[in-house]
């Protein structure tokens, strides 16, 4: 039996630039703020922010560690909707990306760390 995620806790530099991102992001995706910098899908899975040690090294896009959490949306027009209202609210976004029909939007937040919002086909594998 696979034990299930039940939480993520991201470290950031700086909890005040990191969490108007969070809370814009998170909300967009199904997310509810639960408290202060905790975050809930409702169904035992959590999102906790913690303000990072100054002495720690930064997040590198190659370097070992986690490199990007994937969400996979429901349509193309749902990874449209996030790209549009995460520009809407002043951060920045980049373009979507078209993998062989897959529609991917890779976004970074102040710190680095990348989340993948994706839009597969029917068939299409999440993971090659």
């Amino acid at each position: 039996m696979a034990l299930k995620l039940d939480h993520i806790t991201i470290l950031v530099k700086s909890l005040e630039l990191s969490i108007p991102y969070y809370d814009t992001l998170l909300a967009l995706i199904g997310f509810e703020k639960l408290r202060e910098h905790v975050w809930t899908d409702g169904d035992g899975f959590f999102f906790q922010f913690k303000q990072a040690r100054n002495d720690a090294g930064p997040y590198e896009r190659f370097g070992a560690g986690m490199n990007h959490l994937g969400y996979a949306a429901p349509s193309a027009d749902f990874v449209n909707e996030v790209q549009s209202k995460m520009k809407t609210a002043g951060f920045d976004v980049p373009e979507i990306q078209d993998f062989n029909g897959a529609k991917a939007l890779f976004m970074k937040d102040p710190d680095g760390i990348r989340f993948e919002i994706t839009y597969y086909p029917p068939g299409m594998a999440v993971v090659d």
